[in-house]
């Protein structure tokens, strides 16, 4: 199935956040079983060149890449995808317009420009027809839900077409909220109203949480997609891990 018709069926997917713009970097995560990787362009130096780059090397390992894109622009997810990115996470969606504005980007025939040239129509090897109806089945939109104001928008939000999943983006929601702690009382009681929203409108609800132990109950409350942890963690961790045992040798 495609991380497509992974998310629509409500499957369990685990994926991380790459911040350093490296493509040998994405050569190595595309070697583990990690369900898809989040290419963090929006609080990362990712410029075009290198965003190429790291999408071929994910391409490469056959690892699904969504590009988080700077802003919410067309521009910005008319690059991502034509350079391969499986979909996009698109930030700070407030109002239904946003939403509306980030599927249309996404489609032909809605916002997105057309061009064969591109990785994703395989360099002209794909006839017109034959890239139409890969990006249609395979491109996936997510919106993130992370500002105070948007929670007053969420049923439009939701009843919003051609959105896979809305991603809560919990520290922007933190600090939005006016909040220091993702932990505390107030955040969570508004990430569990939004799952709750999410639930009765029947869409896909993602998210982050730093403290994985959280998951069975964000599992509960229906969400499905979870983008944790990043490669500077896993090096953090690595290393400290590392260095943790080797000392203990000394």
């Amino acid at each position: 199935m495609s991380l497509k018709q992974r998310l629509g069926a409500g499957k369990p997917l685990l994926g991380t956040f790459f911040k350093t713009p490296s493509p040998m970097l994405c050569e190595v995560i595309a070697q583990t079983d990690i369900d898809f990787v989040c290419l963090d362009a929006e609080h990362s130096p990712f410029d075009r060149i290198i965003l190429d780059q790291c999408l071929f090397a994910l391409r490469a390992g056959n690892m699904p890449a969504v590009v988080r894109v700077p802003a919410l622009s067309g521009e910005h997810v008319l690059n991502a995808l034509d350079c391969g990115a499986t979909g996009v996470v698109v930030p700070h969606v407030i109002t239904a317009e946003d939403a509306g504005f980030a599927a249309r980007s996404a489609q032909f025939g809605q916002g997105r420009g057309f061009a064969g040239s591109t990785r994703a129509a395989g360099y002209m090897s794909k006839n017109m027809a034959t890239h139409l109806s890969d990006s249609a089945a395979e491109t996936v939109v997510i919106a993130q839900i992370e500002d105070k104001e948007a929670m007053d928008n969420l049923d439009a939000i939701f009843a919003t077409p051609g959105i896979d999943c809305f991603f809560i983006g919990r520290s922007d929601l933190t600090v939005s909220l006016g909040y220091d702690n993702p932990g505390h009382a107030d955040v969570v009681a508004t990430v569990e109203a939004i799952c709750d929203k999410g639930k009765a409108a029947d869409v896909r609800v993602g998210m982050f949480t730093a403290n994985i132990d959280e998951i069975p109950s964000w599992r509960e409350k229906g969400v499905s997609l979870f983008i944790l942890s990043s490669d500077h963690s896993f090096m953090l961790q690595g290393a400290q891990a590392f260095t943790k045992k080797v000392r203990t040798l000394f």
